[in-house]
């Protein structure tokens, strides 16, 4: 029941508005049927509606004269037909809600995750795995909404349960009481098939995940698999965790229907025993044995239901506490607090005598770089040199083990980070578009960018014409990853959402490796026409871009140095081709 004492604690009032309609609903359901008892004497012996001692009968007539009804079998029906009309009126309201609280809580969880995970350490974020994250926010946020609805579908159907246990015993507490006591040991002998269902939910929450992260991988990979006419290796890798995750769905199925079997045929023995007791040893009338039977009936009912909703419940709730071990993990892993200085770029970003390492391996050592203002400048080395980390620490992704990052003379961790990143655009290496229009992609939903900034973006980046040439102009669709664009297109989409925001500081990561010599040229241009109204800050093997920078670093094992001056390519040369350092 933890799981449930959760979801109150986390929605109290929608909890206490949900408890209180579903008693009244209990009552109401409890009135309605009060009303059968007299009405069976009247059916049976033909007498008068109190015609017996019973508590329920005296109860019913007290308060139909009370409000001027006689008693009739009409008076008596209509108190019958209104008291379940009530109840289902009640539940009506009382699921709506439920529905309404579990898509609330579907969603106030994938937007926890979402949170938690960008507002973690840049190291965090990258040992994580995107299928398991994807898998959080689709599989596993809708079974934690299941199964908070099982949870509060099981707190109404234990007030009902409450509401026919109070009605049996005012009639006869001998015959309720041995009634629950066989319901109690009924239930501890079925609770086995519970836990089966509990397994079973632990083992769907783990084979999910791997399923998602193993599907979300191969995703990556499916051009090369193809290629290669190695598509069984897609499917044999996939085959494990999909074999798995049935066993488990099977397991559950199991476990519901040997529960749904096992108690049917014991919950009619008990209550065979509960009649024969009740005519042969109590000797009862015949209206109340048969008013004692329906009651009885519910009741054993209820709590079959009572123990079969527990069991729905906890075959979700690990997905649950799954998804929120990877909240809280990311909030164990959240970013330091920043500063508050309003950031400016009008002097230089400095690294002073910065020293990095990953796991006790250097990547910099004593590296110190002065990246000059309005000016552009070139990292270039062989891979693996540090060269992007030296991005990562002026973006503030990561933090130096000693040294500094310096801003106009000031530390980085004494700006707003937040702020200093919007000012920022980074065209990464990787083509990473969504499958959307160029307007979107280039944007990114931002309500503040118009379509006056994308065209603006686009034909700064040089990418306006050839998306004017496409059928729906910026709102084509480019494709899965930009399959629609070749890889110059793509990148030059990338280069345009970099610029949209008019960054102070422009950082390009190889981004043009993946361009043709008149293409790449055309963005020197464009990076020629920037120079002096933002800094740029170019990674890159590509000699047309070190020819163009008006400094140029060389980074090898882990050290920093100024390079030569390049000298511009003859004309007629491929400008465009790498050169060694």
């Amino acid at each position: 029941m933890k799981l449930l004492h959760k979801f109150v604690h986390n929605y109290p009032w929608q909890s206490v508005f949900l408890v209180v309609v579903l008693l009244a609903a209990g009552v109401a359901d409890g009135l309605g049927i009060s009303a059968l008892l007299p009405l069976l004497n009247v059916a049976f012996d033909g007498a008068g509606p109190a015609s017996t001692d019973n508590a329920i009968s005296r109860f019913v007539t007290d308060v139909l004269d009370s409000v001027g009804i006689t008693p009739s079998l009409g008076a008596l029906l209509l108190v019958i037909v209104s008291g379940i009309a009530v109840k289902s009126l009640l539940v009506f309201v009382a699921e709506q809600r439920i529905g309404y609280i579990a898509a609330d809580v579907a969603t106030g969880l994938r937007l926890e995750v979402l949170a938690a995970v960008t507002r973690s350490s840049w190291r965090h974020f990258v040992g994580q795995s995107a299928g398991r994250l994807a898998n959080s926010m689709a599989t596993e946020a809708w079974r934690a909404s299941l199964a908070y609805v099982h949870a509060v579908r099981l707190l109404v159907l234990f007030i009902e349960l409450i509401v026919y246990g109070l009605l049996a015993l005012l009639v006869s507490w001998q015959a309720t009481l041995l009634c629950l006591g066989a319901s109690v040991v009924i239930l501890g002998l079925s609770h086995h098939f519970v836990r089966l269902a509990r397994k079973a939910g632990k083992g769907q929450t783990k084979w999910y995940s791997s399923l998602l992260r193993t599907l979300t991988d191969l995703l990556g990979s499916v051009k090369t698999l193809k290629a290669m006419g190695r598509e069984e290796q897609a499917e044999a890798l996939l085959r494990h965790e999909t074999n798995a995750l049935r066993r488990e769905l099977k397991r559950e199925v199991l476990g519901n229907a040997a529960l749904d079997g096992a108690q049917e045929p014991l919950y009619t023995l008990v209550l065979a025993i509960g009649i024969y007791v009740a005519i042969a040893h109590l000797s009862m009338e015949l209206a109340t044995v048969t008013f004692l039977v329906l009651i009885l009936a519910r009741l054993l009912r209820q709590a079959g239901k009572v123990q079969k909703q527990y069991q729905k419940m906890i075959a979700c709730e690990s997905a649950y506490w799954a998804l929120h071990s990877v909240i809280d993990s990311a909030r164990a892993a959240v970013e330091p607090a920043a500063g508050t200085e309003p950031p400016r770029l009008e002097q230089s970003i400095k690294l002073d005598d910065v020293t990095v390492a990953y796991d006790e391996e250097p990547v910099l050592e004593h590296a110190s770089i002065e990246i000059p203002a309005g000016r552009m400048t070139c990292l270039v080395g062989e891979s693996g040199t540090g060269k992007s980390t030296i991005a990562d620490l002026i973006i503030g992704l990561t933090r130096p083990r000693s040294g500094r990052i310096l801003i106009d003379g000031r530390p980085l961790e004494a700006l707003d980070l937040r702020a200093w990143r919007q000012g920022i655009g980074y065209v990464p290496q990787d083509n990473l578009l969504l499958h959307d229009s160029v307007m979107r992609n280039v944007a990114l939903a931002d309500p503040d960018v118009t379509e006056a900034d994308v065209v603006a973006a686009l034909r700064l980046a040089g990418a306006l014409e050839f998306v004017e040439t496409m059928p729906d102009g910026i709102h084509s669709l480019v494709g899965e990853a930009g399959a629609r664009l070749s890889g110059g297109q793509r990148q030059r989409i990338l280069i345009a959402r970099a610029l949209v925001h008019r960054p102070r500081l422009l950082i390009l990561d190889e981004a043009t490796s993946a361009l043709d010599a008149a293409t790449e040229q055309a963005l020197c241009r464009m990076l020629e026409s920037l120079k002096g109204r933002l800094t740029i800050l170019a990674i890159t093997h590509q000699r047309a871009l070190r020819e163009l920078a008006d400094r140029v670093y060389l980074i090898e094992r882990g050290r920093v140095g100024l390079a030569a001056p390049v000298a511009a390519a003859p004309v007629g040369t491929g400008a465009g081709s790498s050169a060694a350092p």
